[in-house]
């Protein structure tokens, strides 16, 4: 079978989708292990089954992703052997893949990693070289998975590489991610004659609690959470609210307009929404400033409510098809089952009202294991998080064995109900 060629934003009922946790963090740190999800979780040694979950799923298309530190191990070396065997997977399967290109991590040898001035143009060699020799099958994009949460972590934070700080580290990360999702689409336009899509992908952040007691940083925070997608579309003009903070932290202003005279639409505007830690809590008491590891933010759950926000607010902003790219929950089955058959029916009322929502995605179909592993020194499975279709099970020898939970059956139900009811119209 060939992975259908229709175009997911030409879609007409909703697809259901799941995805493979596909986070690479592998660069040397002092007190660091390497973070790359495919090793943890025995995805390398299980891949070609682990993708045949997704058909028992029913799922129509598939989230996943390119180790690009492992493909191009060295500057000018490539190594396509594995992608050549999983592009004839997804061709076997008949199952539609979403690629994504980066979901954090560079090639060791990338030095700066983000930070790099020339990461926009490997980015963009890279992704060309991808879109060229599996244009038959690999024909939908991410160019990066939540780049404003990438900016953060690797440029405010300074947990991941290329390891800045501060605001000005944001400002740095934030200029050269989006540059790089500029050339690389354009680069994959060009080299698959106009016929690739690309679906963008942002994580969603949410404030509420007594967010009246500190206006300021609530209203910053719930500008910037656009502030990604904002420069890549060419939105950030002289008016835009946060043109002047950037200038002041060291963003060009020659970028800014650079970026207004190249830009990177979304085919698909995808949005990823975890119930349990989208939305944060401001809480009376001392504050440190956001962005930083000490801000004591709880996470509230709001659910749908939380859901419709987040949806409503991306399709309006940006007036693209939207795509539930992530979701899910942590727990057993049960609770499980509550959050997608919740969240499915928020998604079909959505769609009923107007709004063009294209896909759902569960993340993820396997277990995975939290990012805390890579800063930590407790045993693997300590950081086991339990929001797969599919846990996983460590055995005597080492191994990981995939259990199907109950979820799947109840997935592949809606997945079924949603192909019925297009054939119905």
């Amino acid at each position: 079978m060939t992975p259908a060629r229709s175009r997911i934003s030409d879609t007409k009922r909703l697809l259901f989708g799941v995805g493979y946790e596909d986070t690479f963090i592998v660069e040397p740190f002092a007190g660091r292990r390497a973070l790359d999800e495919y090793e943890l979780t025995q995805h390398y040694e299980n891949w070609a089954a682990d993708l045949g979950l997704a058909v028992d799923a029913g799922a129509d298309y598939a989230r996943w992703g390119i180790p690009w530190y492992c493909v191009n191990p060295e500057r000018g070396v490539w190594d396509f052997a594995w992608i050549d065997e999983v592009a004839d997977r997804f061709r076997e399967l008949g199952l539609r893949p979403v690629i994504d290109l980066m979901h954090y991590g560079t090639p060791l040898w990338l030095e700066g990693s983000f930070a790099n001035p020339d990461y926009p143009q490997h980015m963009a060699a890279y992704a060309a070289k991808i879109a060229e020799r599996y244009g038959d099958v690999f024909r939908a994009f991410t160019p990066l998975n939540e780049p404003l949460l990438n900016a953060i972590y690797c440029g405010e934070f300074g947990i991941w590489p290329p390891h800045l700080t501060g605001e000005r580290g944001f400002a740095t990360l934030l200029e050269r991610l989006g540059r790089g999702i500029v050339e690389c689409q354009a680069a994959i336009a060009e080299v698959s004659g106009g016929e690739a899509e690309f679906v963008h992908v942002e994580a969603s952040y949410r404030f509420t609690g007594e967010t009246e007691r500190f206006p300021e940083e609530v209203a910053f925070l719930r500008e910037r959470q656009f502030v990604v997608e904002d420069l890549v579309t060419g939105r950030i003009g002289q008016d835009h609210p946060l043109a002047s903070w950037l200038l002041a932290q060291g963003f060009a202003e020659e970028s800014l307009a650079w970026h207004r005279d190249h830009v990177a639409l979304p085919d698909v505007m995808g949005v990823n929404y975890y119930p349990q830690v989208s939305t944060e809590a401001f809480v009376s008491g001392s504050r440190v400033p956001a962005g930083t590891l000490d801000d004591p933010r709880p996470r509230v759950d709001e659910g749908t409510e939380g859901l419709v926000d987040v949806l409503t607010r991306f399709w309006q902003r940006y007036q693209a098809p939207v795509m539930l790219t992530e979701t899910s929950v942590a727990g057993d089955a049960a609770a499980q089952t509550r959050w997608l058959d919740a969240s499915v029916a928020t998604v079909h009322r959505l769609r009923s009202e107007g709004m063009p929502i294209l896909g759902y995605t569960w993340w993820a179909v396997l277990d995975w294991y939290t990012w805390n592993y890579r800063e930590q020194r407790a045993p693997l499975h300590d950081y086991v998080t339990r929001q797969g279709l599919w846990s996983l099970v460590p055995e005597a020898d080492g191994s990981l064995r995939r259990v199907r939970t109950s979820t799947v059956d109840r997935f592949r139900g809606h997945a079924a109900a949603s192909l019925e009811l297009s054939g119905r119209r």
